[in-house]
This record gives C-alpha cells, sequence and structure tokens, in this order.
C-alpha cells in the first residue's frame, strides 16, 4: 500500500480525531508509557523555567504527560492536524501550555523559535517525509546541551516483534477503525512502522543528525520490541557539556 504524506495525513488525522482518545485509551498503558518517556528525559522537576517543545502533540496526550511530569513548565504544543489541534486545545489546561497549528517542517514560518530545553515528540517521525530534515530543524531549536525524547513505535528488528505488530493492528485496531471510517488511516499506521527505521538504526539517525548520548530504552508490557523511548542530547559545537 501507498502511505499516506503531507496534506493526505493530516486530512486523515482531521477525520479520526473525533474518536481518537477512545481509540487509544484502550492500547494497555499508553499514557503512563508516555509518561515513563518524559521521565527518562531526566529534567529536573517541577520544570520552573524550562520551555518544552510537544512536537506532534495530537489530541494532547503527550502534553498531558509533560504537564504531570513537569507542571511549571512552559509548553509549546504543535500538531498539522487541525482537528486534532483543536481537540487538544479544548481540554482543560493550566497556564503555559499554547498550541501551534503547523508542520514540523514548518516550525519557523509558523513562528515557534527557540531556545527550547527540551523537546519530545511522540509517533511523529515515522509519519514525516524527511526525517532528518526535521531532526535538523529540532536540533536548531535546541539549546546547546538540550534534550530529545522520542517516543515512537520502533521496532527491534526481530520476526516476532513484526507478527505482534501485525496481529494487534489487524485483529484489534483496523477492524475498530474500519467501523469508525478510518480504515485507511490505521492501515497507513500499521505499514509505517513496518517500513520505518529499527531502534537501532534509528539510534544511529540520531547521532548522525548532531546528537550524543544517544539511549534507546525499551516499554513494557505487549509493546516491548515495538515501541521505545529515545533520549539524546543536543551537543554544543565542542561537544562538551554546558
Amino acid at each position: 500500500m501507498t502511505l499516506l504524506r503531507d496534506e493526505h495525513l493530516a486530512a486523515a488525522f482531521d477525520h479520526a480525531s473525533r474518536s481518537y482518545d477512545t481509540l487509544v485509551a484502550a492500547n494497555p498503558g499508553y499514557h503512563a508509557h508516555l509518561r515513563r518517556s518524559v521521565r527518562r528525559l531526566r529534567l529536573p522537576g517541577p520544570g520552573r523555567g524550562l520551555r518544552l517543545l510537544d512536537l506532534g502533540c495530537g489530541t494532547g496526550a503527550s502534553t498531558a504527560a509533560l504537564r504531570s511530569v513537569l507542571p511549571a513548565a512552559g509548553i509549546t504544543a504543535v500538531d498539522a492536524s487541525a482537528g486534532m489541534l483543536r481537540r487538544a486545545a479544548a481540554k482543560p489546561w493550566a497556564d503555559g501550555v499554547t498550541f501551534v497549528h503547523a508542520r514540523a517542517e514548518g516550525l519557523r514560518e509558523a513562528g515557534v523559535c527557540g531556545p527550547f530545553d527540551a523537546v519530545f515528540a511522540a509517533y511523529l517521525f515515522r509519519n514525516v517525509t524527511d526525517p532528518d530534515a526535521v531532526l535538523a530543524t529540532v536540533r536548531a531549536l535546541l539549546r546547546p546541551g538540550g534534550r530529545l525524547g522520542v517516543h515512537e513505535y520502533t521496532l527491534r528488528g526481530r520476526r516476532a516483534d513484526r507478527a505482534v505488530w501485525t496481529l494487534v493492528c489487524r485483529g484489534l485496531v483496523q477492524p475498530v477503525a474500519t467501523l469508525l471510517g478510518d480504515g485507511r488511516l490505521y492501515r497507513h499506521l500499521w505499514r509505517s512502522v513496518l517500513d520505518f527505521d529499527t531502534a537501532g538504526r534509528f539510534s544511529r539517525r540520531l547521532g548522525a543528525a548532531g546528537f550524543d548520548q544517544v539511549r534507546v530504552l525499551p516499554l513494557p508490557g505487549w509493546q516491548t520490541g515495538v515501541t521505545h523511548t529515545f533520549v539524546a542530547r543536543r551537543a554544543n559545537e565542542q561537544g562538551l557539556d554546558t
């Protein structure tokens, strides 16, 4: 199948936004795993004075995870889907959370300016046309020494992991999504994981993009070998700690 891209993918997410929260809530550990990935950034709590970028915020699950772990931080939450962003912005948020409609490739044009202390991207990179270009943009928006956290479906590379992912998608997620009229999007999401980097390859991609101290951390439950947290640091030009 041909993967959805750019405006076609954004439109598919717009349509799916009405039922997205219900579907992800049925995924055991979904919200807890996001909070775990945020904690793995090892940022000082409660985050007072920190500027965080939530890249690909969707309906706000990742924003809520950031807010839960770092309640005093300022958060700029960005998404390319207007429908998903409307759902996120309509939820009750304390002061300090701002929502911006923009593609990951067009942050500067949308007025998103650094430096940020950390960027968090959940379920984003396999859905962008040019992951390396987005990583370059993220690196430029981070302060030297700033942290990048990526929470992503990236298979470990074993045949069993591909089988588990396909079983969950085809046996559970896709039938429900099809009934809701979103079958094409969730077929795309299934295929996008199979076609994207393995965890090891994405780790090397981060290093090539100018990040160091890269850590690849698995998540528990059925997602072991399927979903990983990647934590990396933007080094300064001398490669020294700041």
